[in-house]
């Protein structure tokens, strides 16, 4: 059975043209996921379909209001689906999470806008809070994205070459090792000669070491 995705937000325009290019959107025309968009506001019964109001405590913005998510989430989910708030205080993403992400079949993704969303949405119709780093953006929808679209390469089929997998940034947790392609001159710099010798055992080697220095360089934590 096919992972399928729904993501709820105030802005579903924002994914439109994301989901239906690239590789992502090869995987999803051929029917490997499912992703499904929804206004929050398709939901509110007020005359003027209002899905936030001002925060109980006064301050700044404006926080989504609990009756339109509720009844989204409580419409939209199924038995064994997982139910994410895409928040800048949540768990980090990572490579493991999208590994793990990409293995359940049901995904309901909440993009949180303004300050966020009612606390009691978050205690009682959320299984994870996930943020994508350590910053604030102006809404959740792109946090959906990054979500969709790192778990989609752990589907099989969708990446058209799956040995890619196991040579990326933080498979092993190093980080990519250079990449170069025709021509190999141009402008005075050279391709490596290991690349052009087809000894493969050696460009491997190459290709390890390449990773080691560059994640000492810029991530020596991973190495710890």
């Amino acid at each position: 059975m096919p992972l399928h995705i729904d993501v709820l937000t105030l802005f579903p325009r924002m994914l439109e043209g994301f989901l239906s290019e690239s590789i992502l959107g090869k995987g999803i025309e051929s029917g490997l996921l499912t992703v499904k968009v929804h206004d929050v506001r398709d939901w509110a019964t007020s005359k003027h379909k209002n899905a936030d109001d001002r925060p109980f405590g006064g301050g700044a913005g404006m926080v989504m209001k609990p009756e339109p998510v509720f009844a989204a989430i409580e419409q939209l989910q199924t038995p064994g689906c997982r139910r994410i708030y895409l928040t800048p205080d949540g768990t980090p993403y990572s490579e493991k999470l999208a590994r793990e992400l990409a293995q359940v079949t049901h995904l309901v993704l909440l993009s949180g806008h303004y300050e966020g969303i009612d606390q009691r949405i978050r205690e009682k119709v959320i299984d994870q809070e996930i943020s994508i780093g350590d910053y604030v953006l102006t809404n959740g929808t792109l946090p959906a994205a990054v979500i969709i679209d790192a778990l989609a390469r752990f589907i099989p089929g969708v990446l058209g070459e799956e040995k890619s997998l196991t040579h990326e940034s933080f498979t092993g947790k190093l980080l990519d090792f250079p990449q170069y392609t025709r021509p190999a001159e141009f402008r005075g710099m050279s391709v490596p000669d290991v690349l052009l010798s087809g000894d493969h055992a050696k460009i491997e080697q190459w290709r390890n070491d390449r990773r080691i220095e560059k994640t000492r360089q810029v991530r020596p934590d991973l190495l710890n």
